[in-house]
């Protein structure tokens, strides 16, 4: 059984990835919404939560768990891997390939204060963008518009476009989505770059694809992958808090 966990729904965006390449896996999902969001909060806070959640996790039948929220990567996921058995997948900004596509030789970072801090990201902007500007701003408002389920419109469109267009006046053509929530405000991205950036093609990196393939190269060396008759819908969720927005937005994938 695979177990994902997030701040909230967000992790939905890296489970969507995953099931399309492991349709025939059994999930636990935990969205822990009533501590969300995780981006302001300590690091000993964020520890705290992600072992409590990885004990219930296994305590379900998980045998590999993905930390689908880039924050709480940043922040547990080597006291994660030191205290358990069981292998851990956890989330990296896309920067690499965000640097090798830009055609103007900068890119954006969109992501939480707790992620752009952590040496996880850090390093990997410094591991992989020599050459090239990188600009980072934080998606003020993004995870809670989300979690309200309020994805498109007016409201979403003035909260991105806050966030999103000082990245694009720096010339940025390539915007990494460093936060498993913002893929579901993809559509109203796009809509702020095409009024901000007219003349220039925009376009957003979402990691949670090679999430999905590397958890199948962990699973294989572990040999936990299972290919059985499992019903594709067994997914169990699973939410700290009310599960409104986790239930709906589960059905809508």
């Amino acid at each position: 059984m695979i177990g994902i966990f997030d701040s909230g729904v967000g992790g939905l965006s890296v489970f969507r990835e995953i099931r399309k390449v492991l349709p025939d896996q059994k999930y636990i999902y935990y969205s822990d919404n009533a501590h969300c969001p995780y981006g302001e909060k300590s690091q000993e806070y964020i520890i705290s939560r992600a072992k409590s959640i990885t004990d219930f996790l296994i305590s379900q039948g998980a045998e590999v768990i993905v930390v689908a929220c880039n924050t709480a990567t940043a922040a547990a996921i080597s006291t994660l891997r030191a205290g358990y058995s069981i292998p851990f997948i956890g989330m990296e900004p896309a920067v690499k390939p965000a640097a090798l596509s830009t055609k103007t030789g900068t890119i954006g970072v969109l992501a939480t204060a707790g992620t752009l801090k952590g040496s996880k990201y850090l390093n990997t902007r410094d591991r992989f963008s020599d050459g090239v500007k990188v600009a980072e701003h934080i998606g003020k408002g993004f995870v809670e518009l989300v979690e309200n389920g309020i994805f498109t419109g007016e409201e979403a469109e003035a909260t991105v476009k806050a966030s999103l267009a000082p990245l694009l006046e720096t010339g940025a053509d390539t915007i990494v989505l460093g936060c498993t929530h913002y893929p579901f405000l993809l559509e109203s991205m796009k809509k702020v770059a095409a009024s901000v950036s007219p003349d220039r093609n925009v376009s957003f990196i979402d990691p949670a694809p090679a999430v999905a393939q590397h958890l199948i190269d962990v699973m294989d060396q572990y040999g936990i992958r299972h290919s059985d008759d499992t019903d594709r819908q067994a997914v169990a969720l699973y939410a700290s808090g009310k599960s409104d927005t986790l239930d709906k937005l589960f059905e809508a994938l």
